[in-house]
């Protein structure tokens, strides 16, 4: 990739093309798709693995777990959620312990689009920015979590959550038109969605793209994808919808990060990363901690860089912090069940 000094000046449709060298058609995407290094799967396993060894020390695992909190979206996606539910999820991500009033709150609410004024109804005054300690609604999107439907349907999906209130958009990338080589196709949904984004104020919500890495089969299409969503204009690139598995793991964070990282060192511009599906425990979220500080340095470990997207993992942090403050874990009953 070309190296540019001015970053803020270059929009990125205009770097993607000066990138491709051409319009972002099936044969010139190909061309540098497959141009890019094949990734050393036995490297990358033997270099995640390391990283999901190292230990922190008391006082940093108490930071750590601060932050991992203040980094989870707290997601509930099922087709029996009701507005109840969403309302006892907010106020959950508001208040994550009712007894400790120096908890943190989450990043974001992560709900589907019709529940999206309930989340912001039930927030009030706490809906903002998760870099001020705000909490954000993200919506998924886009036909989630299959992405089968028409651009038509994904759009309006898409323009319906933002419409609604949504700050942050997590669409499902078309991973059969990926497989069989369609990439021009799966450009032109996530450059769409994006547009779709956009507010009568002329704001845009965050995009987050999910790229299903459990369907995507090998580490060289992950890279692909991870490149393919940053050109056509992601925010963030994001593992899985969780419901799929193999959902997070942390050979496939490792790998979306390094893509990042080498998006940054040639562009100046700072993409995001979720990892979403499967991380249950504080300790498995420490690893991923430790993976983003030593890839991309601690300033990645912000809300709008950084995400995990989970249910239950919120609880077992909790559990962890009540532990190092209390000395003993609190009984099964004390939190509530996601």
């Amino acid at each position: 990739m070309a190296t540019t000094s001015t970053p803020d000046t270059i929009s990125r449709p205009d770097r993607a093309l000066a990138l491709l060298g051409g319009s972002p058609d099936d044969a010139t995407l190909r061309r540098y798709l497959h141009g890019l290094p094949g990734v050393d799967a036995v490297g990358l396993d033997a270099r995640a693995a390391d990283l999901g060894t190292r230990s922190i020390k008391t006082t940093s695992k108490a930071w750590a777990l601060d932050r991992i909190i203040s980094l989870i979206d707290l997601t509930t996606l099922e087709g029996a959620d009701t507005p109840g539910k969403v309302r006892s999820l907010v106020a959950k991500a508001v208040n994550p312990d009712a007894t400790d009033p120096s908890c943190p709150r989450v990043a974001a609410v992560c709900v589907y689009g019709d529940m999206v004024e309930h989340a912001r109804e039930a927030l009030g005054a706490a809906h903002g920015d998760p870099d001020d300690g705000g909490v954000s609604v993200a919506a998924v999107a886009t036909a989630f979590p299959s992405g089968r439907a028409s651009l038509a349907v994904k759009l309006a999906d898409t323009a319906d959550a933002v419409a609604a209130g949504a700050d942050e958009i997590d669409m499902v990338i078309d991973r059969g038109a990926f497989l069989s080589g369609r990439y021009g196709v799966v450009f032109d949904q996530i450059a769409q969605v994006k547009e779709a984004c956009r507010r009568a104020d002329g704001t845009q919500a965050s995009l987050k793209v999910i790229l299903e890495t459990g369907e995507l089969q090998t580490y060289d299409n992950i890279r692909r994808a991870s490149t393919l969503a940053i050109l056509a204009g992601g925010d963030f690139i994001k593992t899985s919808t969780g419901k799929v598995q193999p959902a997070a793991t942390l050979p496939v964070t490792l790998l979306m990060l390094e893509v990042v990282r080498d998006w940054y060192r040639a562009t100046g511009v700072k993409i995001g990363v979720k990892p979403a599906g499967g991380i249950r425990t504080s300790k498995d979220a420490i690893k991923y901690l430790v993976t983003v500080a030593e890839t991309l340095g601690e300033e990645w470990l912000q809300p709008h860089l950084f995400r995990f997207g989970a249910s239950s993992l919120l609880n077992d942090v909790l559990r962890q912090r009540q532990k190092m403050a209390h000395g003993h874990y609190t009984g099964a009953d004390y939190l509530t069940i996601d």
